[in-house]
């Protein structure tokens, strides 16, 4: 159900998501304005574009844990993120903004999280990829989708 399941591993994903942002910040830093166009592989993205597309699932995030609080039985919409990326490739959408976006967003939806009842982490939804899943495994799988990023990112930075 949660791809990223095995980069989470047992740590808490609150705690996971809540220190993602300052670790941007951090590879932001250590990357540089030159290194923001650079890539772990031939024909992947760069950390630009990887910074563009954490931000694009944070909003992603932001709607499923609303949707899925909201709701019964709530039904996932899924997306094409390459279909999203495509985008990625103006100058106009720049890594640090992307960062920033993915900050605040991430800020709100930790606020969000902190209020949910513990009952409301066993509410089911469905994705139609991946079937039934409960609200925390969507957390889950956001805390582990950062760690496998973040882990391509730190890659990037340290062939700088």
């Amino acid at each position: 159900m949660n791809p990223y399941a095995p980069l989470l591993g047992n740590r808490d994903p609150i705690q996971v998501a809540a220190e993602t942002p300052a670790r941007l910040r951090a590879i932001e830093k250590r990357l540089g304005t030159t290194g923001m166009e650079r890539t772990y592989a031939a024909g992947k993205w760069s950390a630009r574009e990887i910074f563009c597309h954490l931000a694009d699932c944070e909003v992603v995030f932001a709607f499923r844990f609303r949707q899925a609080l909201a709701e019964v039985d709530h039904v996932i919409q899924p997306f094409d993120q390459d279909a999203w990326a495509r985008p990625y490739h103006s100058s106009a959408l720049e890594g640090p903004m992307a960062i920033e976006a993915f900050s605040a967003l991430r800020r709100w939806n930790l606020a969000l999280l902190k209020g949910v009842p513990q009952s409301d982490f066993s509410k089911s939804v469905t994705h139609p990829e991946r079937g039934k899943m409960s609200f925390k495994i969507i957390l889950e799988t956001m805390a582990g989708h950062d760690l496998n990023h973040l882990k391509q990112l730190d890659a990037i930075a340290a062939a700088a």
